[in-house]
């Protein structure tokens, strides 16, 4: 028996596997295989085909990532027609009522006959197109063109994970031709990932998904299209061959589902006008929280055989139509540039527009993300540009209108002082947003502060919350983080839903947090760049404030783990002289940390890494977490074989097995307090 023969089964066993678990991955969102052990059974399926290309078929899940560079595209002539439906632009209930009265008039049906049932599904922005299987398998793949004639496709689309290459099903019971029809589309968080890598790379952002999914299929190059994430859904068919259609629309697609296509589910069957009028509302009311963009809702009378009773009239089907709602991208004109100064120093340039309705609201601000990304788009005051309002329901200048000025604008210059306090605007190498410097002293940062310093690995103040906070500073009780520590309880219990009880808490709270470390201050300055572990390490390093606000560039460098992004960071904070005045106002309200957590106190864990699972009797996590690394150790959260010890409370769990597995030595709470008084 030959080679061929003997890897035959393999072949065809593991092009089953890959495609069920493609199935698992991009259709369901259900993965059952490590990606590891798929791109293990993928690579050897590969190994195989290389070594006998004669094993090789046309719905290998090899072929998504192979395809030489087209000269052009071949035109594709449709077997059935890829006609357009009627749309129906009264954005309102009226629009869905007018539809179904409609039908029932061209179905000579009387006020009393039962509500016609419609199949009621969402209207995507994408791109239209044609997957035709033959024998359940995929060999081509066609645009809408004119609804006549399309576009060969097949290379680039065989790069879309969600679209099989085989349909599900035994072969014998596959179709000998079934044609689907549906929309690649690309999910906005895709897209958004798209454009921030665009943005890190200088290079040119997409004006929105619809544009950047058409231009994705539409690449000469697979490999180009290959690395645009794109999205698919099907919704009809085209020409079909030895298959019995199921009777109505919403069983074709359940059907097209078991074939293993994607389908959205968000379809319903709706009776009447009163269902598709509720369709209509829901999915508006939905629409925003779609991780896709939809310009409308598409019903269809659900029965085949009304379908054809309803016929066609002028090339679009009497029996289906798209119900629109508000278009989210309109032209107006660009008014002035200003910048807002965001909860984290964060610099963004806002537009101010002409007022415009989009995306069913009356939108005169947009957000033009940071100064490149305005360059890039090459927008200046006087232009008129494209807004757009989708998905976060934040809105975006996405470009410009091509054409000539009417006179010479100049760019727009980002400002070297905050516009809120006026401290120094710096932008960090290599990054691209500019922000304020000025954090504990910036009104606009003011909240951000707050909340970051009353935070439980911070100052930790407890009943310090979101909502407390915004009546704090809306109400003018606090204008800076030293005022915390003149709160009193009569001032508090005068605000709204804050009684005398939560009023004495909250100061006795802030009252306790006046002790504290050294790390845990540090940390609570939100100095951009200085997270829990840097703040450590700095605490060990100067040992007190005074040293580490007098620290060099140089000298910062020479800690632990601090580059010249963190050691610039910090130098700057410390430059802008009212954050030291802040500092020193926090101290003078009795602020203090014990002088033994000085970095020049006994180090008995110095180098030792530990882990810590279960309830201690006395201390909790956090607590037996800051004496370790005071004492210079490191606390991890899983155990290996550089685990020095693992520390196990009640109800350990796993990580006491994985010790034990591995000979790693256990600790319960009064061997750790031994280790900690190693070097008394």
């Amino acid at each position: 028996m030959s080679a061929e023969t003997d890897l035959a089964p393999r072949a065809a066993e593991l092009r089953a596997q890959l495609h069920h678990h493609a199935h698992l991955y991009y259709v369901l969102d259900a993965p059952a295989l490590p990606d590891a052990e798929y791109d293990r059974l993928f690579q050897e399926l590969q190994a195989i085909e290389a070594a006998h290309p004669e094993l090789l078929t046309a719905d290998s899940p090899t072929q998504r990532v192979i395809g030489r560079v087209l000269d052009g595209f071949t035109p594709v002539r449709h077997a059935v027609p890829m006609l357009s439906i009627r749309t129906e632009t009264d954005t309102t209930a009226a629009g869905a009522t007018a539809f179904d009265e409609r039908v029932r008039r061209e179905l000579a049906l009387s006020p009393e006959a039962p509500p016609v049932a419609y199949n009621a599904e969402l209207k995507f922005d994408g791109l239209a197109l044609n997957l035709r299987y033959e024998h359940g398998v995929l060999v081509q793949a066609a645009t809408r063109g004119d609804g006549e004639t399309g576009e060969d496709v097949t290379q680039n689309i065989r790069t879309i994970g969600q679209i099989p290459l085989r349909l599900r099903g035994e072969a014998e019971s596959l179709p000998p031709v079934l044609e689907v029809r549906g929309e690649v589309y690309m999910r906005r968080d895709d897209f958004e990932r798209l454009n921030e890598r665009q943005r890190e790379k200088g290079e040119k952002t997409y004006i929105n998904p619809r544009n950047t999914a058409a231009g994705a299929v539409r690449q000469l190059d697979p490999a180009i299209t290959a690395q645009r994430p794109l999205s698919f859904y099907a919704y009809g068919l085209g020409e079909v061959q030895g298959w019995a259609q199921p009777p109505t629309h919403s069983a074709t697609l359940d059907a097209l589902a078991a074939f293993g296509l994607p389908v959205c589910a968000d379809r319903a069957v709706a009776l009447g006008a009163e269902g598709l009028v509720a369709f209509h509302a829901a999915m508006g009311a939905k629409r925003d929280a779609l991780p896709f963009d939809i310009d409308g809702v598409v019903y269809k009378v659900d029965s085949v055989e009304l379908q054809q009773r309803l016929g066609f009239v002028t090339r679009e089907p009497r029996w289906a139509v798209a119900h629109k709602y508000p278009a989210q991208e309109q032209l107006t004109r660009l008014n002035a540039i200003e910048i807002q100064v965001g909860r984290t120093g964060k610099l963004t340039p806002v537009a101010k527009l002409e007022p415009v309705f989009v995306g069913g609201t009356t939108v005169s601000n947009a957000t033009l993300h940071n100064v490149f990304e305005l360059r890039r788009k090459g927008v200046r005051v006087g232009d008129t540009v494209i807004v757009r309002r989708a998905g976060d329901v934040i809105p975006e200048v996405v470009g410009r209108v091509p054409g000539e000025r009417a006179a010479y604008v100049p760019n727009f210059r980002q400002p070297t002082a905050c516009p809120v306090c006026g401290s120094r605007v710096l932008r960090e190498k290599g990054g691209m947003d500019h922000r304020c410097t000025g954090g504990l002293f910036c009104a606009a940062q003011r909240k951000q502060a707050l909340l970051h310093f009353a935070g439980r690995r911070a100052m930790d103040i407890e009943g310090l919350g979101d909502k407390l906070v915004d009546q704090l500073v809306d109400g003018g009780l606090i204008r800076t983080l030293p005022e915390l520590y003149k709160l009193g309880v009569a001032k508090l219990a005068a605000l709204e839903r804050f009684g005398e009880k939560s009023a004495a808490n909250l100061v006795a709270g802030l009252e306790k947090s006046k002790t504290t470390t050294f790390a845990r201050f540090l940390y609570a300055l939100g100095i951009r760049q200085v997270g829990e572990t840097t703040a450590k390490d700095l605490a060990r390093h100067f040992g007190g404030i005074d040293r580490l606000m007098a620290a060099s560039v140089e000298e910062l460098l020479q800690v632990k783990d601090v580059g010249p992004i963190v050691a610039q960071s910090i130098r700057t904070f410390f430059d802008q002289p009212h954050n030291v005045e802040v500092v020193e106002q926090l101290r003078a309200a009795g602020i203090h940390w014990p002088e033994q957590e000085a970095a020049l106190g006994p180090q008995p864990l110095a180098g030792k890494t530990l882990v810590l699972t279960g309830t201690l009797p006395t201390l909790s996590r956090d607590e037996a977490k800051a004496l370790i690394e005071a004492a210079g150790g490191k606390v991890s959260g899983s155990v290996s074989k550089k685990t020095n010890f693992v520390v196990a409370g009640e109800e350990a769990g796993s990580k006491l097995d994985k010790a034990r597995e591995l000979g790693v030595p256990v600790l319960d709470e009064a061997g750790l307090q031994e280790l900690l008084r190693a070097d008394d």
